[in-house]
């Protein structure tokens, strides 16, 4: 083996912009409709355009497709589908060529029930494999045995008649859940993260990552207090209980200790998914201490509430668990935003305040320059930079199980899936010379980047500017975050790095808005460069912001 030297850059994460590439609808090019990874190569420099640190990628694994790559059934190669090793390699050397970081998309918690484990697991109690996932008996009555719940709907418990007894799936029937109290499970798993690093990737989007152990005992999960509508749509039984046995168990950490060793090891980094009831204290837990994870995300900013008061909110508990768990552990975790991904409606539609007109183009601006300035590193959505909204699929369309086992109450993760626009007049947008594999929506063409890119005033060119603008300022990537007392629709607040401090403030509203500064920023000198425009302070230390519109200056 050989490690990876620090680089002077290893701590690039903190602060990082990620843009995330859904594979299957980013480009295609053998025509099956399909994204793939040389098309993913080809459109590379347009990524590295946009100013972003790092790419990534969602499942390329070889993978049935029950729920589209994340349901794998072989961790160390490429389905098909997506090209193969040898291309891969290429994508690495490729992104390292143009100056982005790789990171890729490892699904540990389940896999398919395609993959040898599985097949060889269910055949019966006593083969090699056969505590390698979550096996448990029948209750007298032949039910399952606990009320735990599926995110996808119905009981997390599937039966098996080989064994005569029940496997665990926290997402779909197809994905069990893998045993990570097998000491054997998470040596396996920490060799397949091994693979790709001897691959020169540089880092990892850990999927599910609170999901990887269960209670032994495996207790019921209690009423929940107030319904989780952050993790789950309002319609969904799960956000009924409190999810206290089925996830987020202490044994954890010590599993993700064992990965941050492998990854110092070669210098990479890392961003966990943390879908939970109290999410912002798991992340807090699984990024201090400098040992576990290096970032976390959560659903917390992937709801439908997009005011002001609710970001402010989300920040600063992160912040204060953050801090207080720092203290703990010897040092203090990171978090990172995102209002954008594959799982989730687009923010545009998310958000969009029906009293309010669209103003699509001027509120994506906005909403790049609002995020990109918390405290925390950023995960960007492709497609966010030009200002796509949730495409409608009908019902005869969809592909998401998810969506299809929840219509049409929620109608699942395909309006978010569509393909990249390329080309306004090309066939398929540019994406495909095939049938892609799900349709392209006529309102994204007139918004695509060839559309954009020779308009200054573009979504697209705000985007390059703001992000080239923003990776020069070390006071919006690691500065600390204190909010001014503002009334909604203004989100307002201070960034300080050293002596130096910044103030930003948005105006998430389609009105004009103003707002009396404290006196202690009533002198605060705005500046440009950033691209971001429509605001200004006045002698008598008004801050004047138009609809959609933003400031930053120097206090």
């Amino acid at each position: 083996m050989t490690s990876k030297k620090h680089s002077p850059d290893s701590e690039w994460w903190r602060g990082g912009v990620i843009y995330q590439i859904y594979p299957r609808s980013f480009a295609d090019s053998n025509g099956d409709g399909v994204g793939d990874i040389p098309g993913i190569i080809e459109r590379l420099p347009y990524v590295a355009s946009l100013g972003v640190d790092a790419i990534w990628i969602s499942p390329f694994f070889k993978s049935p497709m029950k729920d589209f790559g994340y349901d794998v059934s072989d961790y160390c190669d490429v389905d098909p589908l997506f090209g193969d090793l040898a291309a891969f390699d290429k994508l690495v050397a490729r992104a390292h060529e143009l100056g982005l970081k790789v990171m890729i998309d490892q699904v540990l918690s389940h896999c398919s029930d395609q993959h040898a484990w599985f097949k060889e697991s269910r055949q019966s109690r006593d083969n090699p494999k056969a505590d390698w996932f979550v096996w448990a008996d029948p209750q007298p009555d032949g039910t399952p045995p606990n009320n735990w719940l599926s995110v996808f709907g119905g009981s997390a418990w599937q039966w098996e008649s080989r064994r005569k007894q029940y496997f665990l799936h926290n997402f779909l029937a197809s994905q069990p859940d893998l045993n990570f109290h097998n000491p054997a499970v998470q040596d396996a798993m920490l060799a397949s993260i091994r693979f790709w690093l001897e691959r020169g990737v540089d880092g990892f989007r850990f999927d599910a990552c609170n999901f990887h152990f269960h209670d032994r005992k495996l207790r019921a999960n209690p009423p929940a207090a107030a319904r989780d509508s952050k993790t789950v749509s309002a319609d969904n039984p799960y956000g009924l209980q409190s999810h206290k046995y089925d996830k987020t168990q202490p044994e954890n950490l010590a599993f993700l200790q064992r990965v941050r060793v492998l990854l110092d090891q070669y210098g990479a980094a890392s961003v966990g998914e943390v879908g939970d009831d109290d999410s912002l204290k798991t992340m807090a837990q699984y990024t201090s201490g400098g040992d576990k994870l290096h970032m976390a995300y959560s659903f917390n900013l992937l709801t439908p509430d997009g005011s002001a008061g609710y970001i402010r909110r989300q920040v600063e508990e992160l912040e204060q668990r953050l801090k207080k768990t720092g203290r703990k552990m010897g040092a203090e975790g990171w978090g990172c935003w995102s209002i954008g991904n594959h799982d989730v409606q687009r923010v545009l539609t998310r958000w969009r305040k029906e009293a309010e007109p669209a103003d699509d183009l001027r509120r994506a601006k906005l909403l790049l320059a609002m995020s990109a300035s918390l405290k925390g590193s950023l995960c960007i959505y492709q497609g966010e930079e030009l200002a796509l909204t949730e495409a409608d699929i009908p019902f005869e369309q969809l592909q998401d199980p998810y969506g299809i086992a929840f219509w049409p109450e929620f109608k699942g993760r395909d309006g978010c899936r569509t393909p990249m626009p390329w080309q306004a007049k090309a066939r398929h947008g540019g994406f495909s010379t095939g049938k892609p594999w799900l349709p392209l929506p006529k309102e994204h063409l007139a918004r695509a980047a060839d559309q954009q890119e020779n308009d200054a005033a573009s979504p697209l060119n705000f985007y390059r500017r703001f992000l080239s603008w923003r990776s020069r300022q070390a006071v919006l990537k690691v500065g600390d975050i204190d909010f001014v007392k503002a009334d909604e629709p203004l989100l307002v607040f201070t960034r300080t790095h050293g002596k130096e401090t910044w103030l930003c403030a948005f105006n998430l509203g389609a009105a004009a808005v103003e707002l009396k500064l404290p006196k202690a920023l009533r002198s605060a000198r705005p500046f440009e460069g950033h691209g971001l425009e429509g605001g200004r302070i006045d002698e008598q230390g008004r801050l004047h912001l138009a609809g959609y519109g933003g400031l930053f200056a120097r206090v």
